[in-house]
């Protein structure tokens, strides 16, 4: 397995990983992953099965303690010198999953989050995910009152690292 960062070349490949992984409501779109590795790339940990993208994680770093809706659609909102790294999306293709592709591309996310110096990082889940999370570090903070992304009921995790 390969794991690298996001460039351009990445797009359509990382957008049919997205609309295999979410329901139409929650997926981002195709414009908003042009948008968003433009802006954090570098905040993309893309996995490879040869040349196939198998599994992703994104999100981009901020100043904002919470995760908020708005971040999903504002790229631009992204500050490389900021506290907290934001997981928008942890993506594994169907025929892939349970076999620890996630838990290595979260692993690293961490690492490069511990490593830039961060707080820490933040996501938010449904509450059936809070275990798997949880055994990352993340710390469930209850229901999200600043994310109701695609309708749904969002328990906001963080991982402290300072």
């Amino acid at each position: 397995m390969n794991i690298r960062h996001a460039a351009a070349s990445d797009l359509d490949a990382v957008s049919a990983v997205e609309n295999e992984c979410f329901p139409p409501a929650e997926a981002a779109t195709k414009e908003s992953f042009a948008d968003r590795i433009k802006y954090y790339g570098n905040h993309f940990w893309l996995m490879f099965d040869g040349g196939k993208l198998i599994a992703f994680v994104d999100g981009f770093v901020t100043d904002e303690p919470d995760l908020t809706d708005e971040m999903y659609d504002d790229a631009s909102m992204h500050n490389e010198n900021g506290k907290w790294q934001m997981i928008f999306g942890v993506n594994t293709i169907p025929e892939c999953r349970k076999r620890g592709y996630a838990g290595e591309l979260l692993r690293r996310a961490i690492d490069d989050a511990r490593a830039q110096g961060r707080e820490g990082l933040v996501l938010t889940c449904k509450e059936r995910l809070i275990h798997y999370y949880a055994k990352f570090g993340f710390v469930d903070e209850g229901v999200s009152d600043k994310s109701t992304h695609g309708n749904a009921v969002w328990h906001q995790m963080r991982c402290q690292l300072t």
